[in-house]
């Protein structure tokens, strides 16, 4: 590189904090236009602020800048394997801007998140990645990651969900 090429500019990537719930949300709308599934995001940055910033937060993140400007971020939240005894994280989101596909961003978003998991004494990193999304899947196998061949997930969602809480049970009612 001769030395009047600027070198190549690295994101910085953080922890992300209350002011960055605008960044973040953003950035998962982003995720969901980029997989065909923008209708599919019903959040507000509202949600990231209460769920992220209160007493034992639900989730944390990882944000990477450039210059300022949010170009990645990995959404993740700790949970526990019964079965090994262990603690592990769980990363809901991956996103890396388009201009930076391709960077290794992806790379550094999930190993910064695994070291930062581990500092807290996770010894395993999980996630789930749409069947459609094939371009994922490869990244993914690509840094080492395998797929969970013995499991499914199920989810219960909406009506579902409310079902399941008894919310929506009938109430016996006597003869008119």
């Amino acid at each position: 590189m001769s030395a009047t090429q600027p070198l190549p500019q690295i994101p910085q990537i953080r922890l992300a904090t209350e002011e960055d719930v605008g960044k973040l949300h953003a950035m998962v709308v982003g995720l969901a236009k980029a997989t065909g599934l923008r209708e599919k995001v019903t959040s507000k940055p509202e949600d990231f602020r209460r769920f992220g910033s209160r007493g034992q937060p639900a989730f944390q993140a990882l944000i990477a800048e450039l210059d300022g400007e949010p170009v990645g971020l990995s959404l993740f939240f700790y949970s526990f394997s019964s079965w090994r005894g262990e603690l592990g994280v769980y990363v809901q989101d991956l996103y890396v801007s388009e201009k930076l596909r391709g960077s290794g961003l992806g790379r550094r978003l999930i190993a910064e998140t695994a070291r930062h998991a581990r500092k807290r004494g996770a010894t395993y990193l999980r996630l789930s990645v749409g069947k459609a999304n094939t371009a994922a899947q490869a990244f993914y196998r690509s840094i080492g990651l395998a797929l969970s061949e013995d499991e499914c997930i199920y989810q219960a969602i909406g009506a579902a969900f409310e079902q399941l809480t008894g919310k929506n049970e009938r109430k016996q009612t006597g003869t008119k």
